[in-house]
């Protein structure tokens, strides 16, 4: 899952010069929580655009989703519950 985000984040938004965050965070219920920020918030993530990743990505998350801003910059999470799995 972690390399599927990155390699979106790579492939579709890159920009020149401008590199990609992750970040990642365990909150006090033991939640683990992965964002990949990248600069092309105008390039959304569409899980209909015929890719498997994305679908991976949502049938392995317990949640998932996107965060615009501050431009130009969107961020893509997935978080995982503990003992989800």
């Amino acid at each position: 899952m972690l390399a599927e985000l990155i390699a979106n984040a790579v492939t579709h938004g890159r920009v020149p010069g401008r590199d990609f965050r992750l970040g990642l965070s365990v909150d006090g219920a033991g939640t683990l929580r992965i964002e990949v920020t990248d600069t092309r918030a105008d390039r959304l993530p569409d899980p209909q655009a015929g890719g498997k990743g994305l679908a991976v990505v949502a049938e392995l998350a317990d949640r998932w989703g996107v965060e615009l801003g501050p431009a130009p910059w969107k961020t893509v999470w997935v978080e995982l519950d503990a003992g989800s799995r």
